[in-house]
């Protein structure tokens, strides 16, 4: 027979959970010495790459440590302890940092592998409850990751200890990331896919260069903006001032002739100076492309010029197709 669930002991449950290891974070933030800005400087002077070690649960843990870190620019990877011992210890070379993770420190198969790290020379982090531990004993700087009780009633699955260590690991990739001056352009770089990258995609990355920039001079006639536009293929054309080193000083589309027709009725003898709207909106080259999207949308354009930096001298055109294709919009 099914038993049924009573809602308010399964909320008093959660709640419960939740705040035992909110304290066990708060108690391992306490705890924090120098050892964990050790930890960092090991990590960030490293020539190989950064190896997390662990089993069971706390291997779960390793995964995403190692993910976080190769995600934030320290080449890193996550070595199962039990198949290291079993033919997987050639993935440590010299140059590398280890760190091993081990609730008690006594974890058997994370043992095995401590004369593999020393005889390469590896320096050692350990993140460990049993701060008298052989892993301790052993390792080059410890992270505390004690906990008083882990959340499960049995005080047996590993819960709040498991937290603790995903937040140590967390606090040692961002203290990397800071340390090296690791920026948002570096994490596009290393998300090109999903929906992260395309948050931070720049306009310079989707933007058409400068030698495929519609221009026509204030001068130009009719039929040499329409051709501009025409050959352009993105229904507008960037109107420069003659003779003045090519300052964008308006912008010419589609809509802007039909406007001109009904206004004026014959424009054959217009120039691009007296059709175009001035003051044409642009972005910045290292501006999102979200940013770019998000003007478009507020003034209801399907395109923005790039313009060298301080002068008005277009060096690229962002559209709103270029935008739907890179799936930002």
């Amino acid at each position: 027979m099914t038993r049924q669930v009573d809602p308010k002991a399964a909320l008093e449950t959660a709640r419960r959970v939740i705040r035992v290891e909110r304290e066990a974070l708060d108690e391992i933030s306490l705890r924090l010495t120098e050892d964990f800005a050790k930890a960092v400087d090991l990590i960030v002077r490293c020539k190989g790459r950064v190896v997390v070690t662990g089993m069971g649960k706390s291997g779960q843990i390793c995964r995403k440590i190692a993910a976080t870190m190769a995600s934030t620019g320290t080449s890193s990877f996550f070595l199962h302890a039990g198949e290291a011992v079993h033919g997987d210890l050639g993935m440590f070379a010299r140059g590398d940092v280890c760190i091993a993770v081990s609730n008690s420190g006594t974890t058997q198969e994370v043992l095995s592998l401590l004369p593999a790290v020393k005889r390469l020379s590896l320096p050692l982090i350990a993140i460990t409850g049993g701060m008298d531990s052989a892993l301790a004993q052993a390792a080059d700087v410890v992270l505390d990751a004690g906990v008083r009780i882990e959340a499960c009633p049995m005080n047996l699955a590993p819960t709040a200890s498991t937290t603790a260590t995903l937040a140590l690991g967390d606090a040692l990739a961002v203290a990397v990331l800071e340390a090296k001056g690791f920026t948002d352009r570096d994490f596009a770089k290393l998300h090109p896919g999903g929906a992260l990258g395309r948050r931070l995609l720049r306009v310079e990355e989707v933007m058409h260069p400068r030698s495929q920039v519609p221009l026509v001079a204030t001068t130009a006639t009719l039929a040499e903006t329409l051709r501009a536009v025409t050959d352009g293929g993105l229904g507008t054309v960037g109107v420069v001032e003659a003779g003045d080193k090519g300052s964008l000083v308006g912008v010419i589309t589609d809509g802007d002739v039909r406007r001109a027709v009904l206004k004026f009725g014959d424009v054959t003898n217009k120039t691009a100076g007296e059709l175009m709207s001035n003051n044409p909106k642009t972005v910045a080259a290292e501006a999102l492309a979200e940013e770019a999207l998000a003007t478009m949308e507020r003034h209801s354009i399907a395109s923005l010029f790039i313009l060298e930096s301080g002068t008005r001298r277009p060096i690229g055109i962002v559209h709103l197709h270029g935008l739907l294709r890179a799936s930002v919009a």
